[in-house]
């Protein structure tokens, strides 16, 4: 049973008639009391007269996966098999995060029908989402009260990444498809792989002519070049404390998805094959053996339920992980923050183990300085201190990522996926992957 807002008007308009009876003479408690027991009266009236919740039953559509921050449509189907018309509300019980509407929507289902009602979501988290039941109310004919009902009715809905750098793909693309040899741009660079002869044209290089093709064609013949397939790309994701820390609007772990997709979605078109491994002290989410269109849903999908860890990353542990992938030279991309000299010797001890057998680009996010207001006081002396010394620290572990055989790589959390497919197309056209 429930009641509403018109049994709390009414029994305050019980003030007139206790008012009007005292002035005649009748006994104001008596009079109130009697009013009171009216009203509530009138409800238990009013909810017998609601219609039967019981011969009521629900079921949900919904799809199985969403993306963060996208609106996702999502319906609860209300059948009433019942003899009256239910005619009330209903509240889905997903948690907050889901982004849920906080008004109930309103319930109107004739007897022996079912109504679908709408209930938008716009989840503000990755992972899994649930709801576990339905809450259904059905008014009485006045409106005083009601009968109430928990149904329950599971459902799951498991929220992606939102891989918002999928804007820069498209121009990644179009260079690839020039080093791939598809336009009349050509590279050639150390470890590529022949392709094909054409006519030569005035501006090529002419270090590509087959001198011995050109004597048997009557004309100059050049070789063209394309970036060797087949290689390897492993992405290590830290998923340590230092992937909680806020940068730009989300958090650093978030930025590292953003930038491993992008770089998957491009070496997958380049034919490479691409490993990823979410790693702090154990493994949060591995994918390998997956190529072609199945890539980034897997990705995705492994992402999803993976949350930042407050304990320190074991690095020796996380580089033993890459060596189970591949026994041939990789590219291996290590997206982490080593940003302070203390946390970064972990890392820094660990690092010449790897870079002896295979080429790492190691990429961090970091976050804009915040603009300093014309009229400073101390609070913005401190703040542009320390964010000095935070660059200062960082670039001396950015050097000793250098001289550990390895590239160090920093950006925002926006710039820092394009310039990682920018650095692996440049390792392309150099013939170094």
């Amino acid at each position: 049973m429930f009641v509403t807002g018109r049994l709390a008007l009414a029994i305050g308009l019980g003030v007139i008639p206790t008012v009007l009876l005292s002035a005649a003479g009748a006994s104001p408690w008596a009079v109130a009391g009697g009013w009171l027991l009216l009203c509530v009266l009138a409800a238990v009236a009013d909810t017998v007269a609601a219609a039967d919740l019981g011969a009521v039953s629900v079921s949900r559509r919904l799809p199985a996966r969403a993306l963060r921050d996208d609106t996702v449509e999502t319906s609860v189907v209300v059948r009433n098999d019942g003899r009256r018309r239910v005619s009330g509300a209903l509240r889905d019980a997903w948690q907050p995060t889901a982004g849920a509407p906080q008004d109930r929507p309103r319930l109107d289902v004739p007897a022996g029908e079912r109504r679908a009602v709408a209930v938008p979501l716009r989840p503000r988290r990755r992972g899994e989402l649930r709801s576990g039941f339905v809450v259904v109310r059905s008014r009485g004919p006045v409106g005083l009260a009601g009968r109430q009902r928990r149904i329950d009715a599971p459902g799951a809905l498991r929220v992606l990444p939102p891989f918002r750098a999928r804007r820069h793909l498209p121009s990644r693309l179009v260079r690839l498809r020039e080093l791939d040899g598809n336009t009349s741009v050509q590279v050639r660079g150390q470890g590529t792989e022949f392709d094909s002869l054409r006519e030569y044209v005035r501006g090529d290089d002419v270090r590509s002519i087959d001198w011995r093709a050109t004597a048997r064609a009557g004309t100059t013949m050049l070789r063209t070049w394309r970036p060797e397939r087949d290689r390897h790309v492993v992405i290590v994701i830290d998923t340590g404390r230092t992937a909680a820390t806020r940068v730009g609007d989300g958090v650093r772990l978030d930025a590292a998805m953003e930038s491993a997709l992008l770089l998957a979605a491009l070496a997958a078109r380049a034919g490479d094959h691409v490993h990823l491994v979410m790693f702090d002290r154990v493994v949060r989410a591995r994918v390998t053996r997956v190529d072609g269109a199945a890539l980034l849903p897997a990705l995705v999908d492994a992402m999803a339920p993976v949350e930042p860890q407050l304990i320190d990353t074991d690095w020796d542990a996380a580089f033993a992980q890459v060596r189970t992938f591949t026994t041939r030279p990789a590219l291996v991309v290590v997206l982490t923050a080593q940003d302070a000299v203390a946390s970064a010797r972990a890392f820094l001890g660990s690092l010449p183990a790897l870079t002896a057998r295979s080429r790492v680009l190691v990429g961090t996010a970091t976050d804009d300085p915040a603009p300093t207001a014309s009229r400073r006081v101390a609070e913005d002396v401190y703040r542009d201190a320390a964010y000095a010394r935070a660059v200062r620290e960082a670039e001396q572990v950015a050097t000793a990522v250098r001289r550990a055989g390895a590239e160090a790589l920093t950006a925002s959390a926006e710039e820092l996926p394009p310039a990682i497919a920018d650095r692996y197309l440049a390792l392309k056209a150099a013939g170094r992957l």
